[in-house]
């Protein structure tokens, strides 16, 4: 549980970040809370000869609200998330989901960034931010640039980010409509065995819109349009949910592994999918 030697860096502007990332290519990383990386760390799992925090680049800290518009820093924690009034009010979902998130001493420095950026198909933000078709954002030695979310995630750990990009943040806007983030975990602090962000509009008693994203049922996290549209136009009656569901598990591709065999996900995920849109339907 000792990591092998490594070199610390702390720069204080991103721009020396990018000068260290492109220095030192593959043997750099850069830590945000630090939850995911440290351990792969200690384990060997993860040999990383520089390690650069980003602690003390300013700006990364900020939450920005502007209309309906939203934007997080990387560095942003999800106690903050938790703890920040204007953007519960605008944004509950993300309260709603980062209390769900492992426990409170993990909560004080797990960041957004951290979550999003390095493509663990158990994290819970990826998948949020797929349903709400947030951008995520990226900097570099050619610049920045922003890439959808529900682009990003190409397989386990592999994503759109190019090796000398930080992800600075994410921006999205904010949902009018009901929502609902369900997820069943064997006990506090674990990945989902399934979860699932849903939002939902309605208009005249039906449904307007919606938009569906399922956490650790595949190597990615999945936005299910398919399912999306199984419930447009419905009052998301019991065969609107059960299309929902169908559809939904065709885009998923569960493994079997400590959290159940195939079949027990597949099950799991159609149950709190059911869950999730019941609630973000009642919340519409």
């Amino acid at each position: 549980m000792i990591p092998a030697a490594f070199e610390y860096h702390r720069p204080t502007k991103m721009d020396d970040v990018i000068a260290l990332l492109t220095e030192h290519g593959d043997d750099a990383r850069v830590m945000a809370g630090g939850h995911s990386l440290i351990p792969m760390m200690k384990l060997r799992m993860a040999d990383v000869p520089h390690l650069i925090d980003l602690q003390d680049i300013g700006g990364l800290q900020n939450i920005s609200i502007e209309g309906q518009r939203v934007t997080l820093g990387a560095m942003v924690t999800q106690h903050e998330l938790i703890n920040h009034t204007a953007l519960a009010e605008v944004a509950p979902i993300l309260r709603e989901t980062a209390l769900q998130i492992a426990d409170p001493q993990v909560r004080y420095m797990g960041t957004v960034g951290g979550n999003v950026a390095n493509g663990d198909p158990g994290n819970d933000m990826p998948g949020l931010m797929q349903c709400l078709d947030a951008q995520i954002n990226l900097t570099g030695p050619s610049g920045s640039r922003s890439v959808a979310a529900r682009d990003y995630y190409e397989a386990a750990y592999m994503t759109a980010r190019e090796d000398d990009e930080v992800l600075v943040s994410v921006s999205f806007d904010a949902p009018k409509s009901g929502y609902a983030y369900e997820k069943q975990k064997r006990k506090i602090g674990d990945y989902a065995t399934a979860a699932a962000a849903v939002t939902i509009t309605k208009d005249g008693g039906k449904v307007a819109s919606a938009s569906v994203a399922m956490t650790n049922l595949s190597d990615v996290p999945v936005w299910s349009e398919a399912a999306c549209d199984a419930l447009v136009g419905t009052d998301c009656n019991v065969d609107a949910l059960a299309a929902a569901v169908a559809a939904m598990l065709g885009d998923i591709d569960p493994t079997e592994d400590n959290r159940g065999p195939v079949a027990f996900k597949r099950h799991v995920a159609g149950v709190i999918l059911k869950r999730a849109i019941a609630r973000a339907w009642d919340r519409a």
